[in-house]
């Protein structure tokens, strides 16, 4: 990550009617950075993403791409950006190479090699195949490499684990920390607070159209709560469990004798979630 500032939106307000969905979100990306949209459904985070993709030109404010304007951009704005959107839009009809050639020729700038495209998403096998035969994970591996296919500087997802099984998961971010090793700047659009605190650099949570908070994932846990350590043992034929802040352990009593004695019979740490700091700070839960 660089501090080279590839995104910078200043004061944006949007709205479909007379009621604002977007309310002065205000915030910058570095170049090589993971920059995640945390909220619930319908807290305007994939409208802040269509704002910054050119698709919502119709907004208040700045939403600075690459030094270019989004509402402003002309055709080579998309030879920069590559977008994954939710629900992926791939022709069934055709092959998974098919799919790729196509969408590789409506870029004029040099694109990645096809193959090795396939083969990073485990779909090399099935190249051939007629994508309407594709599994829910085979299409969404296929819609993530084909926003790569003209190598862009910035990329957009939006939900790209929602509905995939843990194994096609782990092959999603993995991908996705490969595109950042490579210096690319990825805004992740997600209401998944794993996906948030083990992939982004930064954080901004969104709830209602607004900015409530912004910073990393490790940053929000440490300063909103303390990790606490919660362990059990027997007393007469009952199971005790007691609570206590990690850093006020040396001073447990109970505990000590416990062990000394050796009737622990469990213990286990605990540090306060993405997902506790959310609700937290904007008492909205992100399902």
């Amino acid at each position: 990550m660089t501090d080279r500032k590839v995104i910078d939106v200043k004061n944006v307000f949007f709205s479909y009617s007379k009621t604002p969905f977007l309310k002065d979100i205000t915030f910058s990306v570095n170049e090589g950075e993971i920059f995640g949209f945390l909220g619930p459904s319908g807290a305007g985070k994939s409208t802040l993403q269509k704002v910054l993709t050119g698709i919502c030109t119709d907004y208040q404010g700045s939403a600075s791409i690459l030094g270019i304007e989004s509402k402003n951009h002309d055709k080579n704005f998309y030879e920069k950006i590559g977008v994954d959107f939710e629900f992926p839009s791939l022709f069934e009809k055709l092959s998974a190479r098919e799919n790729l050639e196509y969408f590789a020729s409506l870029y004029s700038g040099e694109t990645r090699d096809i193959d090795e495209l396939l083969k990073e998403v485990g779909l090399y096998e099935h190249a051939d195949k007629k994508v309407s035969a594709f599994s829910k994970g085979m299409k969404s591996r296929l819609n993530f490499v084909k926003s790569l296919i003209h190598n862009p500087d910035v990329l957009f997802l939006d939900e790209p684990t929602n509905g995939l099984d843990p194994n096609n998961v782990k092959i999603m971010k993995d991908l996705i920390l490969r595109e950042k090793e490579k210096g690319k700047t990825i805004i992740l659009t997600t209401h998944d607070m794993h996906d948030a605190t083990e992939l982004c650099d930064r954080v901004v949570f969104i709830v209602d159209g607004q900015m409530k908070a912004l910073d990393t994932p490790h940053n929000f846990i440490m300063s909103r709560g303390a990790a606490r350590v919660t362990y059990t043992y027997m007393e007469n034929g009952k199971e005790r469990t007691v609570s206590t802040i990690l850093s006020e352990l040396s001073g447990d009593e109970t505990l000590k004798n416990l062990i000394d004695e050796n009737r622990i019979t469990s213990i286990h740490s605990a540090e306060p979630t993405l997902n506790d700091i959310f609700i937290e700070i904007t008492g909205t839960h992100l399902d």
